[in-house]
């Protein structure tokens, strides 16, 4: 067992000295890296009917991009990639909700 704690320290030890590695094994690129799923998983939707959008997650989803948006800058280290995630998100979550309104309250159809 000790064998195995010293690898892991001399792992550990390995990766933190590599500035590049240590970037990407950290919170600060994985998290971000992570949370790209859900703007790619909104901008494939897109082309989805608008029947299936839930408008109450989207407006949830829209204000947890914008208010993550705001505190990716706002933390002592900027984190620009958790920025660019929720701005994509936000963008995304914007789509989905001017669909939804467009298909459930009819903006933009000629009445008959």
């Amino acid at each position: 067992m000790a064998a195995l704690v010293a690898y892991i320290r001399a792992v550990n030890s390995k990766i933190r000295s590599n500035k590049a590695l240590d970037y990407i094994c950290s919170t600060h690129f994985l998290g971000p890296a992570s949370n790209f799923g859900i703007p790619i998983a909104a901008i494939l939707d897109a082309k989805k009917s608008p029947e299936l959008i839930s408008g109450p997650m989207t407006g949830a989803l829209t204000v947890y991009a914008f208010t993550f948006m705001r505190y990716s800058l706002a933390v002592t280290l900027k984190n620009y990639l958790l920025f660019a995630c929720h701005f994509l998100n936000a963008g995304a979550q914007l789509t989905q909700g001017y669909r939804w309104l467009q298909y459930h309250h009819g903006f933009g159809k000629k009445k008959t």
